[in-house]
């Protein structure tokens, strides 16, 4: 078993515990009924408990690729509800402030080019960042005072889609955004550019990386998989995770040398068309490796043992 499942969160979930339910559906399936013989599971990004969507479980050969996971975009859509700030920035949080000013579609309209581009933001306080060795969100829990750096990140896009001319009590959005975009602060300054306060209400990734909704799949539908022993059906193959990156032919002496951690001069020739950047070198269909070519030179990134 090396390659992805997919999971469609379930809200109330943790991460981890997506992990722990891939693992129970091996286990039920058979693939791993002794610990040593389990494949290695992990995650390609950290979901909240209160989000929903898309979480990548890698399984395998797979979790080589997790790291890439993290870096990649993700879109999300969310709501904000306007007139409460929480300390969670979500509604999970006890309030701590309050607004009676209600933001008409018009304002947000406004606003909303100051928040696309590259822009600066502050992580919450209840984030999985590090202070001093300390995870942000134990020492918020602890109550002591926690101030993190400002970031900059990268939103590609951003949108609503509430109409009308009224004051709006909440409104929903979609965004693509870069690595390490926290969206529970986008809502916060979101509201604070728009002379109120807000917090989180609805959260749910729709995309990660190259993984879409599309291909996610319920924890029913993995318990039922699981039972009847069809998960194989259910993973995606362990390029899903490349589909942004071109596929590079090797020739058996080539893939040879790939392996043994060795760099590969000439391939050239093998591929005229060889530019810069990463591939995903292949032997027939056998993934090899992820490799970075430079100069003509191909080194590997991941080798994965298949």
């Amino acid at each position: 078993m090396h390659g992805w499942i997919i999971l469609d969160k379930p809200l109330g979930l943790g991460s981890t515990q997506g992990v722990s339910a891939v693992k129970r559906a091996l286990r039920e399936a058979g693939y791993g009924p002794k610990k040593k013989d389990m494949p290695k599971v992990g995650h390609g990004g950290t979901l909240d408990p209160l989000a929903t969507g898309v979480l990548p479980i890698a399984i395998g050969e797979a979790t080589k690729l997790a790291g890439r996971m993290l870096d990649s975009d993700k879109a999300y859509e969310f709501t904000i509800g306007f007139g409460v700030q929480t300390d969670t920035l979500d509604a999970e949080g006890v309030e701590i402030a309050r607004s009676d000013v209600r933001p008409t579609a018009r304002d947000i309209a406004a606003v909303l080019p100051h928040f696309t581009g590259p822009i600066a933001q502050i992580p919450p306080a209840y984030s999985a960042l590090k202070v001093d060795g300390e995870r942000a969100y134990d020492l918020a829990r602890a109550g002591e005072e926690v101030t993190l750096a400002s970031r900059n990140v990268v939103i590609q896009a951003l949108d609503f889609a509430e109409s009308g001319n009224g004051p709006l009590e909440a409104a929903t959005f979609t965004a693509h955004v870069s690595k390490g975009t926290y969206i529970r602060s986008l809502a916060r300054d979101i509201a604070l550019a728009l002379g109120t306060v807000g917090h989180v209400t609805m959260l749910r990734r729709t995309k990660a990386g190259p993984f879409t909704l599309d291909s996610a799949i319920s924890l029913d539908k993995l318990a039922d998989a699981a039972k009847a022993r069809t998960l194989e059906h259910l993973l995606l193959p362990l390029r899903a995770g490349l589909d942004d990156i071109p596929a590079l032919s090797l020739t058996p002496d080539q893939a040879g040398l790939l392996r043994q951690g060795q760099v590969l001069a000439g391939i050239a020739a093998d591929a005229p068309d060889l530019r810069d950047g990463q591939y995903f070198a292949l032997l027939e269909e056998t993934p090899v490796a992820l490799v970075e070519a430079q100069s003509g030179l191909v080194r590997v990134v991941r080798g994965f043992n298949l």
